[in-house]
């Protein structure tokens, strides 16, 4: 039969999983930077995501490359992983967390995954039950609605408070949750928003959840990368108040995404999530899924015990300048306010005002222009939950930093209403 004909095909393409994938970062990001223009020749400036390990002042440490080259020359990780991980490497991961609280994890606690996103895509796919909903925080990580929208899981939203840098609002929360609500997502240190929780506060989020009968998912992938006044503070702390999942990786620390390695890990010091059967489909969804490649895990153990401390300050010395410089240079665009100095991660939330720019409507607009004529990439706001905000990256080498506001600021200037 001919390829031309009209004979019916019984395939077609899964128009939700396409909706699902266009509001995650990559596909945003990729839309803002198809409007760079091949006619500027100036580097272009990457404000829009978390990935500063193409700067050489963020390189990882020597530690954790050798840590690498080590593992496969070893020809002792060529073979199958088991679905939950190496143990060595679980047992690493267990101490390492460990070291933040007040009880000990055991390798039976940790499970790796390809990057903290797996760690996600597990606890979606095991909560998803018909009927079921998930809340999740305002401004926040899309690929959680992305995640939720592939598995049919309800999503509510509740507002985190700029004005009271960032917190949850709680009343928000008991408002939104009913009987059919199985958890609740809080990122720390904060993506987008760059705020670090108290410990106060998360005592108050576990509280809450466990008046509401739910479980706490704790993104920790920006773990301990805090650099203001207040220190991180694992929301596994409060293990013993309700059940935890948090989610990690070394991504973001040890500043190499591109290794996929992470983890989920149970703080379940009442065995609710066992008893529950939560351990049981955790396991079931890692049998149905792919692993960590096996060398990364056979290098976890060195690169966690190994790695000195020097690093991590380093790291968190550039961060704390680099949330310095665009706290005061945002100050010189009248048109951009920052309701909050970023205090952790690598991002900032400000606020656009639209009535001071003309021939801009939206942020969208805003951020496609600025690709265009300034080889500048920032995220507008409405991927995150907020329209008509951005959310900046600024863990990039301070010049670059300083270029890249520059170049805003004179965007700014160009498309600013004349009075």
């Amino acid at each position: 039969m001919e390829n031309g004909s009209k004979k019916r095909w019984g395939f077609q393409g899964h128009q939700e999983l396409n909706m699902a994938a266009a509001v995650t970062i990559r596909g945003v990001l990729g839309k803002v930077m198809s409007n760079l223009s091949e006619e500027d020749k100036r580097p272009v400036i990457p404000l829009g995501h978390g990935d500063p390990s193409a700067f050489p002042c963020f390189r990882t440490t020597p530690v954790a490359e050798d840590a690498i080259a080590d593992a496969v020359r070893s020809a002792k990780f060529n073979s199958y992983a088991p679905t939950v991980g190496l143990l060595p490497a679980r047992r690493a991961v267990a101490e390492y967390l460990s070291r933040d609280l007040p009880y000990q994890l055991s390798p039976d606690d940790i499970y790796l995954t390809i990057g903290c996103t797996q760690a996600i895509e597990i606890m979606i796919r095991v909560l998803a039950r018909p009927g079921a909903n998930i809340l999740l925080p305002r401004p926040g990580f899309p690929f959680y609605e992305a995640r939720a929208a592939a598995d049919n899981l309800e999503v509510r939203h509740f507002d985190l408070l700029p004005e009271q840098g960032w917190e949850v609002d709680l009343e928000a929360v008991k408002a939104l949750a009913d009987e059919n609500t199985v958890a609740i997502v809080i990122v720390n240190p904060g993506n987008p928003s760059g705020s670090v929780f108290t410990y106060e506060h998360l005592k108050k989020v576990a509280e809450t959840a466990r008046n509401l009968g739910i479980m706490v998912i704790s993104d920790e992938v920006y773990g301990h990368l805090a650099f203001g006044s207040k220190p991180f503070v694992p929301m596994g702390v409060f293990g013993s108040i309700v059940p935890i999942v948090t989610v990690g990786s070394i991504s973001k620390r040890w500043v190499v995404p591109g290794w996929r390695l992470g983890w989920l890990v149970t703080n379940d010091l009442n065995g609710i999530l066992h008893k529950s059967g939560v351990v049981e489909s955790i396991i079931s969804c890692l049998n149905i899924s792919s692993d960590p490649a096996t060398f990364i895990q056979g290098a976890v153990p060195e690169i966690l015990e190994k790695t000195k401390e020097d690093f991590f300050s380093n790291t968190i010395s550039i961060l704390r300048e680099c949330a310095d410089i665009i706290h005061e240079r945002i100050k010189d665009i009248p048109c951009i306010t920052c309701p909050q100095k970023p205090e952790g991660s690598m991002f900032v939330m400000v606020k656009l005002n639209l009535s001071l720019l003309e021939d801009i409507d939206d942020d969208v607009e805003f951020c496609t222009k600025l690709s265009k004529e300034e080889s500048v990439i920032v995220l507008p706001g409405v991927s995150v939950g907020m329209k008509n905000w951005l959310r900046v990256t600024f863990a990039i080498d301070p010049p670059s930093l300083e270029d890249g506001l520059g170049r805003i600021k004179a965007f700014y200037q160009r498309h600013a209403k004349k009075e």
